[in-house]
């Protein structure tokens, strides 16, 4: 594998095979990455808004050093660095040689097959994005909001995938600017859709209820009454709760309800363990007690502005239950700490009633073959027009009153 490309400004592009590859300290330096802007403010160093957990040091470590990713795993770490000459680190991109799709949220299996009936090989390919994550955050990470840098690592990346022999490069639930920087460089626009509460400024839940027709309030009134009828109570744990007895019992509902759905699990046991450590104030795990004894739960992480739920399990079947500790305590956390959005991961129109609302989430693919990548277009256009057309379907049977506004 080639390690370097070189661009005409004597910038340089450097993949490494791990987070060891870059400091925590130069890593922090990179918008959406750290808890703290890293401009101080008058009153020291200032929160920041954009803070994204699955972008820090401490998450993309974390899947490393536990071996969720790495050799073995189909998700071979190819960080990318641009750098100059000197070393001095301008931009860098978390990135993946993958040897299957699997664990990525936007679906390009029909790709891969179609390409290898035509003859072609199209693993390995190169992935940006966190793995198992379908949340939306920036890709093409700069240390302030420079389109310039952006499109030189767009670049750059593009020329890697080439110069390597790549069938393509895909950049999944990335942000508008980095989309605008990869379009630009040739990369194909994809979309799809999925489902965020967003929290206009409610101080209790009785205050977004409000803001739902009169039907709908009665049934999650009712769904949230019996989600607790047998006796099932709620805790939130964060920071120091989250001791490893704590882990081994959500662990064993991952395990029960993911071997179910998705046959083999992604995340294993020590990486709850090093996440705990290393960053616990992120995490809110939502669990569910009956008895004595917690039955279900689900993790969501703490961003600047937003609380990402991530994946449940449970070792009891209760009706509503899942919609309980996924959704409605989702929104109840977001509004008693003030967080503007809840995003509830990939699909589930099921959301849709329960106040989430229909949101268009963005990816970017680079092609390398002429013919396969004007496949791909066409396939997009017409996959574009659905994702419009669900997006006016969901507006129409929206739970809202009228006059509700959503940004």
């Amino acid at each position: 594998m080639r390690e370097e490309a070189e661009e005409e400004t004597s910038i340089i592009l450097r993949n490494v095979s791990s987070m060891q590859g870059f400091s925590p300290e130069a890593w922090a330096q990179f918008s959406e990455t750290s808890k703290h802007s890293a401009a101080p403010s008058t009153d020291g160093i200032a929160a920041n808004k954009s803070y994204n957990p699955f972008l820090s040091y401490a998450y993309l470590s974390a899947l490393e050093d536990s071996g969720c990713v790495g050799e073995n795993t189909g998700w071979l770490p190819c960080h990318m660095r641009l750098e100059t000459q000197q070393g001095v680190l301008l931009a860098a991109a978390p990135a993946y040689l993958k040897s299957h799709s699997q664990g990525e949220y936007v679906f390009d299996h029909g790709w891969a097959e179609a390409f290898e009936r035509a003859g072609g090989q199209y693993y390995p390919k190169l992935q940006l994005g966190i793995p198992f994550t379908p949340a939306t955050g920036a890709r093409l990470l700069t240390t302030e909001n420079n389109p310039e840098l952006r499109r030189l690592l767009a670049s750059a990346v593009a020329q890697f995938t080439d110069q390597n022999q790549l069938s393509s490069a895909h950049v999944t639930f990335a942000e508008m600017p980095d989309i605008q920087a990869l379009t630009e460089t040739g990369f194909l626009h994809r979309k799809d859709q999925q489902f965020h509460f967003k929290n206009n400024g409610f101080q209790e839940y009785n205050d977004f209820l409000e803001e739902l027709v009169s039907r709908k309030r009665k049934a999650l009134k009712r769904e949230r009454r019996e989600a607790l009828s047998n006796g099932i109570s709620i805790e939130w744990l964060t920071g120091s709760d989250l001791t490893e007895d704590i882990w081994d019992q959500f662990y064993a509902f991952y395990m029960d309800t993911g071997s179910r759905k998705w046959g083999r699990p992604y995340l294993n046991r020590e990486f709850y363990s090093l996440i705990g450590e290393r960053m616990g104030d992120d995490i809110v795990l939502i669990m569910a007690k009956r008895d004595g004894h917690y039955i279900a739960g689900a993790i969501n992480f703490i961003g600047g502005d937003r609380l990402f739920g991530r994946h449940w399990g449970c070792i009891e079947d209760h009706p509503f239950l899942h919609f309980e500790v996924c959704y409605h305590q989702a929104i109840d956390y977001a509004i008693a700490h003030k967080l503007s959005v809840v995003e509830a991961g990939a699909q589930g129109e099921h959301k849709l009633a329960r106040g989430y609302e229909p949101v268009t989430t963005h990816s970017a693919h680079y092609i390398s073959h002429a013919g396969f990548r004007d496949a791909v277009a066409q396939y997009l256009r017409r996959e574009v027009r659905e994702v419009e057309m669900n997006n006016s379907y969901y507006t129409e049977h929206s739970p809202f009153r009228k006059f509700h506004q959503s940004e």
